[in-house]
Order: C-alpha cells, then sequence, then structure tokens
C-alpha cells in the first residue's frame, strides 16, 4: 500500500513532521509512505488558472497514485493552516481525492487540543468525497518535542493510527 503523507507545518522541526517519520518507522512491510515535502510552494489557489501550474499537476499525479493519504497538522487560530487548505483546494473539482481513505492525525502538547483543525479538515477532505477512516490527537509533551520517534506512547499512537487502513488492503 502507498501512502502519502502530508505535514500541515511549515515549521523546521514541527511535531507533526515528526509523526509522519514515526509512521514511517512504525509501518507494516507492506506499507509504503512517501512524504510530500512542497507544501511552502504551493502557489495561491485559483480557479481561473488552467492549466494548473506544473507543481500542482505532480501534486494531484501524485495523490492520484497513492492508495490514501495521512495529513498531520497542527491547529492554528482554532483551525486548519491556511498553507494547508490552500493545497486542498487545488484539488476541487480535479477529483483526485473521491473515495481516496485518508487518516487525519494531529500533534499537540494535550490530546485535547487539535479538535478544532482536525474537524476543519475533515469537513474538507469530505467535502471532496475522500473518506476518513481515523482522526486523533496525539500528545507530544513539550519535552519530547525533537524525539517523537523514542517516545514508545507516540509510536504506539502513530501504529493504531495507520491500523485504521488495514482494512483498505
Amino acid at each position: 500500500m502507498k501512502l502519502i503523507g502530508i505535514s500541515g507545518s511549515l515549521q523546521a522541526h514541527s511535531s507533526n513532521t515528526a509523526l509522519l517519520d514515526v509512521a514511517r518507522a512504525v509501518a507494516d512491510g507492506g506499507v509504503e509512505i512517501e512524504v510530500f515535502a512542497g507544501l511552502a510552494a504551493v502557489p495561491a489557489f485559483n480557479p481561473d488558472t488552467d492549466p494548473a501550474p506544473p507543481s500542482i499537476e505532480a501534486f494531484r499525479s501524485l495523490v492520484q497514485s497513492a492508495d490514501g493519504l495521512l495529513i498531520a497538522t497542527p491547529e492554528y487560530a482554532f483551525g486548519l493552516p491556511g498553507s494547508l487548505k490552500n493545497l486542498l483546494d487545488w484539488l476541487v473539482g480535479s477529483g483526485e481525492l473521491y473515495g481516496k481513505p485518508v487518516v487525519v492525525l494531529s500533534a499537540a502538547p494535550s490530546a485535547e487540543r487539535g479538535t478544532n483543525a482536525r474537524a476543519d479538515l475533515e469537513r474538507t477532505l469530505r467535502a471532496q468525497g475522500a473518506r476518513v477512516l481515523d482522526s486523533t490527537t496525539i500528545a507530544v509533551p513539550s519535552g519530547v518535542r525533537g524525539r517523537e520517534a523514542d517516545d514508545p506512547q507516540i509510536r504506539e499512537r502513530v501504529a493504531e493510527a495507520l491500523a485504521a487502513f488495514s482494512g483498505e488492503w
């Protein structure tokens, strides 16, 4: 199974990006996770842009080729980061998300946080026909930041989230 990992954070040492690295480390042998690293370079969405820029066509192709998506996002101002929403807006109307299974993660200092970003993301994904299999916040205490892959609880929670894809292969 080929999954595309997308971090909604542009931060250099993001715990959300680290969750994708953890997912690559704990994924079963039959699961390949390719992390999309071009979020910062995505142009502002404009539905009048036709054809889409080459970087967007490449992203659309990447999503189309995937069996599913694993998206890890922070919460900014009680919502989804604008850069991630912009990226997903480029898929509106092109159909790559239709029927695509998606797992949503959010790294936050406590498990009670991240709910607004996840809700926004889930709504955006479902509006485009994606199937959200699971959505969870994974607690990353400040003392663990930068060492997420070494934390057994984080590894276990990420593995549990990946298990949502098990019915897909």
